[in-house]
């Protein structure tokens, strides 16, 4: 049995209390326009669900440069809020005036100093009582805020991520043969960032890139997108995009990889490390209207307890959802069928009943038989297109 020593792991189902730092570097003398769409941005988020506070703050030894901190309830209201197309249009005026920004996420594990004594004990997580919710400070209106993340977790140095988009109806043949045929940019990104791995998979006209990045995510993704190899292969699955877009206009790329950002939710690994024995595949879940970060998180909770038992096939599962797509990666030990509801995420209980309630795509009903399984998730399974990985460092 995996130890949680040993578990690899990273999730935003914990319903810790969530950190969000951004950090901006502005246009020079942009402050006033900043300032404006601040103000603006300010008053959206703070009716947000889950919202807590926020903070700006100026650099006194740079000052274009800028911090913007906000609090949250939890991971799940947070991402339900920056994946939304009210973020995507409440951001819009900001790359008027900032020159370039980079957005931190971080769990609250620890709460020290005279505001945080008897408060971090009320914060303190009661695993079996669920999460626990007191009001905020006194100067503001009562918000609840979340539990402190209960124990930390251990990471492997890898940052998980994915995009997402659709092509046209009938060009699924063409832009499968221009993405399994690309030439592979280059890995070494700089001294502290490599790019590790990139998978491509189809499901129907539905196109996933999931990546695999050793250090900055940021940096490995603004590395790629400047790579003749991969620039050619954008170029030339432009005209079968379903989501119009120009790569030439910065304000047009950005909206378009915004919407396209798949972002992983869950990650679980035994920690045994790269065996290439594994095969990876994927599972396509279209959720229900509203139903895409429930649907995640039961995903989520079955390959904890998978990747627990000595005797399952998922070696690790990484779970990405952005509103009500929502896609599970699983490297698998042994035939992906030969525990179909395991591999489908629906062993024990009542859950593929659970499953189905979910899903948009359960037309036929809930899946009991070991056959109805197997069908369910043979219309699930994703095509892999290509699965490459990056030599080992020298």
């Amino acid at each position: 049995m995996t130890t949680l020593s040993e578990r690899i792991s990273q999730s935003a189902f914990d319903d810790s209390r969530l950190r969000v730092v951004l950090l901006l570097d502005l246009y020079d003398g942009a402050q006033n326009q900043f300032l404006e769409v601040y103000e603006d941005l300010h008053k959206q988020v703070s009716s947000v669900p889950g919202h807590i506070r926020d903070e700006l703050c100026q650099s006194i030894e740079n000052p274009s440069q800028w911090l913007i901190t906000s609090e949250w309830e939890s991971a799940p209201r947070f991402l339900a809020w920056v994946n939304s197309e009210e973020h995507v249009a409440s951001v819009q005026p900001l790359h008027g005036c900032v020159r370039d920004t980079r957005s931190l996420r971080f769990s609250v594990l620890r709460e020290t100093g005279q505001d945080h004594g008897p408060a971090a004990a009320a914060f303190s997580p009661d695993v079996s009582a669920g999460p626990a919710f007191v009001s905020a400070s006194a100067d503001g209106p009562e918000r609840s805020r979340g539990r402190l993340q209960v124990a930390p977790r251990r990471g492997d140095g890898v940052v998980r991520h994915a995009l997402t988009f659709t092509v046209k109806p009938g060009s699924e043949a063409v832009v499968a043969e221009l993405l399994s045929g690309y030439a592979s940019p280059q890995a070494q990104v700089d001294e502290h960032t490599r790019l590790r791995r990139t998978s491509l998979f189809m499901h129907g006209n539905r196109v996933v890139r999931a990546v695999e990045v050793e250090g900055d995510l940021l940096a490995a993704l603004r590395h790629v997108a400047l790579q003749p190899e991969v620039r050619a292969l954008e170029e030339a699955i432009n005209p079968y995009l379903e989501q119009d877009r120009d790569l030439s206009d910065p304000g047009s790329a950005r909206t378009f990889f915004t919407r396209a950002a798949l972002p992983a939710v869950h990650h679980v690994a035994a920690g045994g490390g790269a065996d290439p024995e594994l095969a990876r595949h994927a599972l396509f879940y279209p959720a229900k209207k509203g139903c895409g970060m429930e649907l995640a998180r039961l995903l989520a909770a079955q390959d904890e307890a998978a990747v627990d038992d000595a005797a399952s096939p998922i070696e690790a599962s990484t779970v990405f959802q952005r509103d009500d797509v929502v896609v599970r990666l699983l490297d698998l030990r042994g035939p992906h069928d030969a525990r179909p509801a395991l591999t489908l995420g629906v062993e024990g209980g009542h859950k593929a009943a659970v499953l189905a309630r979910l899903l948009d795509s359960a037309k036929d009903g809930v899946p009991t038989t070991h056959q109805e399984i197997s069908r369910f998730l043979e219309r699930s399974e994703m095509r892999l297109i290509t699965d490459r990985r990056s030599p080992d460092r020298a």
